[in-house]
């Protein structure tokens, strides 16, 4: 029989490790192509021969989504595999019928045959969308392995956004590996925060080789899931975040719901922020579609560095990109720190957004007065610079996780926000991590 022609759909994540996972050196399977979305600047690229296998000489060229049914038709595909997150189940259907009504099979492949079996435990954080707190849970985690005198060790959900070859395996433990491996705005994001909580951070391409090089290193794996996607490790341990301010998101979003039929231990996080009805909205789905469930409410607790300088000023905003974006919120934790501190006015930036940054607003109408940090590029970074610059405000507050002082130049005063995890009543969330390592990880308890 011949092989079945194959198209992946992914944004430079997912799409790669099922390949790696269930196509690669598999005869049964010619993958024709990868289409990308949601994230700009990765297609009409090629996964490289180099990981794409003998059966791939040439590797395999990544084209825009928009291709989707000129690539049906013209390589009369067989099937195409839908492999990326954080997509309203409308949606996804959508993209389903397009294929179904080619004559293809439209695929979704389960987690037993994508995770990664570890010898050592596993730890995952994973979400119901993009944007609920997964990385103050992480940070929340690292915190508690280092009271115990343990280094620890993340692997992150894979942002190969630049030269594929060279991200086969990505190892951060300081500031000046961002830099070696030429880290976009949006990795920064992801791994910044965890160095400055004593993290050795992994990430990268193939994750079957990133397992085999953490797993030398530490007593406990934390996964630290990307949007809403689903461990690419099998956890021991599956904590899941939920967002009461999108009350009903929990169940409307691929593969969040998967997510949340799975957890181990389900977080409510920023219930100091959200309406208690919704939290309450939110505790009963829970109960209703995974009642074997922990249910876990924890506060979001949002910081400002010199807050007193607030008050009285017009603030510019400078927000998470993703969160803002494909994750449906129209503002974050800035928005909140300007509210909480009196600021004067938060100035709305689309009249003076630049490049690609004012094609974002058009592209998600649902954004507020904020600029999402996007910087997928050097040109994407000047454009965000020169945003900045434009603004007529008295100082900048930046949410997004990095230090934006230190990728953007600007002669106005940054304010940086941030946020963590505060536990509400008692500390069933640190009793339940704590509970995993006393069984899990030997001596962790006496430590």
């Amino acid at each position: 029989m011949k092989p079945a022609r194959v198209i992946i759909m992914g944004a430079a994540g997912r799409d790669f490790h099922n390949f790696n996972c269930c196509f690669r050196n598999n005869p049964a399977y010619r993958v024709v192509a990868f289409t990308a979305a949601q994230i700009p600047y990765i297609a009409n690229r090629r996964y490289p021969p180099s990981l794409a296998g003998g059966l791939y000489p040439r590797g395999i060229p990544i084209h825009p989504e928009e291709e989707l049914p000129e690539l049906l038709r013209r390589h009369r595909i067989d099937q195409v595999v839908f492999a990326y997150s954080d997509i309203s189940h409308e949606e996804l259907m959508h993209k389903a019928s397009l294929v179904i009504a080619s004559g293809a099979d439209f695929r979704l492949i389960g987690p037993a045959a994508t995770m990664l079996k570890s010898r050592r435990p596993v730890v995952s954080v994973c979400a119901v969308r993009t944007g609920c707190g997964k990385s103050q849970v992480v940070r929340f985690f690292c915190d508690i392995l280092r009271e115990r005198g343990m280094v620890p060790v993340v692997v992150r959900h894979p942002m190969p956004y630049g030269d594929l070859e060279r991200q086969v395996v990505e190892r951060f433990t300081r500031p000046a590996d961002l830099d070696r491996f030429r880290c976009t705005i949006e990795e920064r994001e992801e791994f910044e925060h965890l160095l400055d909580h004593g993290a050795t951070v992994y990430a990268g391409t193939d994750y079957r080789k990133i397992l085999r090089k953490a797993e030398a290193e530490a007593e406990v794996i934390i996964w630290d899931g990307g949007n809403n996607d689903l461990p690419f490790f099998r956890p021991d341990l599956e904590v899941v975040v939920t967002d009461p301010l999108r009350p009903g998101h929990e169940t409307a979003w691929y593969p969040g719901e998967a997510n949340l039929r799975r957890a181990h231990l389900a977080v409510i996080n920023k219930v100091n922020a959200a309406d208690p009805v919704a939290v309450a909205a939110v505790a009963a789905t829970i109960g209703r579609v995974n009642p074997a469930a922990a249910v876990i409410r924890t506060a979001s607790q949002v910081t400002a560095e010199r807050g007193e300088q607030i008050a009285g000023k017009r603030v510019l905003v400078v927000e998470d990109g993703p969160t803002i974006t494909h994750g449906s919120m129209a503002s974050g934790a800035g928005v909140a720190a300007a509210r909480q501190h009196g600021a004067a006015e938060v100035i709305d930036p689309r009249p003076w957004a630049r490049g690609s940054l004012a094609a974002v607003f058009r592209r998600y109408p649902h954004i507020g007065p904020v600029i999402p940090a996007l910087g997928y590029r050097p040109e994407q970074v000047a454009e965000l610079e020169a945003t900045i610059a434009a603004v007529p405000c008295d100082l900048v507050l930046a949410a997004t996780p990095i230090d934006l002082a230190r990728v953007v130049t600007t002669n106005k005063p940054i304010i940086r926000v941030t946020y963590a995890i505060v536990e509400t009543v008692c500390c069933p969330l640190r009793e339940a991590f704590l509970g995993f390592l006393h069984h899990r990880v030997p001596g962790a308890s006496r430590r």
